[in-house]
């Protein structure tokens, strides 16, 4: 029998209520989130453990040899393989030096829930470190439907029985380690190739790094920035080079108070515009998102997908797991199809 992750039937939600390493893989597929043109994987925030890290964009792919042992008429001379670019969702944490590492240390309480009505993928754990501290982390992540070229987290931390030290890192990270997934040597030679760095920033609470590929010779432009809610005491810098751009932040927390991290991530990809000209659109992206705002950008999910619903909603009665299955598939097709325009 093989081991599949079981979700509650509920009509509008799937929710994953503990974590099974075994079927990491399926939970990375059940909670990506896309718009048509940015697909995030379901990875864990802070990226451990995972069976396929992975951000992808429409049309942003690499080109693979297909030699022959006698070529022949109408022989394809290249195939094309979609590439992984730069994550903008890892958040890692560490709690007084302990890496927040779920295989490690002991996990109390894991939640995670994909919200259909709003579109958003909600995560809550309380996991006790290997010296014993218990904290709670709560993350809410979305990908916009009004916004092409933005996605979003919110990333909250508190710790629940004693004055706790946080070092939160927030990163966007190119050419990340892939396991293997073919057996077909040009295939993974693309998969793998690895994208030529350009530019690289980090600013203030602003970072953003630029690459282009190798053989299709697309620029892909990525920028992320924050807000950062703490004590007084808390602290914030930034650096970046070729393959990452990181924000980092160190707070002290006593029970009772938390500390608030939004996150927002642009996108923007060309095989024909400048350097600047790609640049300044994520730039101008990001801009905009930061002026809506976490719960502006929330808003809008909630009344797309409310209108999708109220056109598309199709009812099951008397079977509530074919609807709920029904409606995540309707899900899906949005989440491929929404930008076919």
């Amino acid at each position: 029998m093989i081991s599949r992750p079981v979700y509650a039937i509920e009509p509008w939600c799937l929710r994953d209520r503990a974590l099974d390493p075994d079927v990491v893989v399926q939970s990375e597929s059940v909670f990506t989130l896309s718009n048509g043109r940015i697909c995030w994987h379901g990875n864990l925030d802070e990226g451990q453990p995972q069976a396929l890290p992975g951000t992808h964009l429409d049309g942003v792919h690499e080109l693979h040899s297909l030699p022959y042992a006698e070529a022949g008429y109408g022989y394809l001379d290249s195939g094309q393989t979609a590439i992984n670019v730069t994550d903008g969702k890892v958040i890692r944490l560490l709690v007084d030096d302990e890496p927040f590492d779920l295989r490690y240390g002991q996990l109390r309480s894991h939640e995670r829930m994909l919200d259909l009505r709003s579109g958003m993928l909600h995560r809550v754990c309380e996991w006790i470190s290997p010296v014993g501290k218990t904290i709670r982390v709560r993350s809410t992540r979305l990908v916009s439907f009004t916004q092409r070229a933005i996605a979003a987290i919110t990333y909250e931390v508190e710790p629940l029985d004693a004055e706790t030290t946080f070092v939160v890192q927030s990163d966007l990270v190119t050419n990340e380690p892939l396991p293997a997934r073919t057996r077909d040597p040009r295939v993974a030679a693309a998969i793998e190739s690895r994208l030529q760095p350009e530019e690289h920033m980090a600013i203030g609470t602003h970072i953003r790094l630029v690459h282009r590929t190798a053989r299709t010779n697309l620029r892909v432009a990525a920028a992320a920035d924050h807000v950062v809610r703490g004590p007084s005491s808390t602290s914030i810098s930034s650096e970046s080079s070729d393959g990452v751009g990181r924000l980092t932040i160190t707070t002290l927390l006593k029970p009772g108070q938390n500390f608030h991290l939004e996150k927002y991530v642009a996108y923007g990809w060309s095989g024909s515009r400048s350097l600047p000209a790609v640049r300044d659109q994520v730039e101008a992206a990001l801009a905009h998102a930061c002026s809506i705002g976490w719960q502006g950008l929330a808003d809008q999910q909630r009344d797309f997908l409310e209108d999708f619903w109220r056109h598309t909603d199709i009812e099951v009665e008397s079977d509530a797991e074919m609807q709920q299955a029904v409606r995540f598939m309707l899900f899906r097709v949005l989440q491929s199809a929404c930008r076919t325009e």
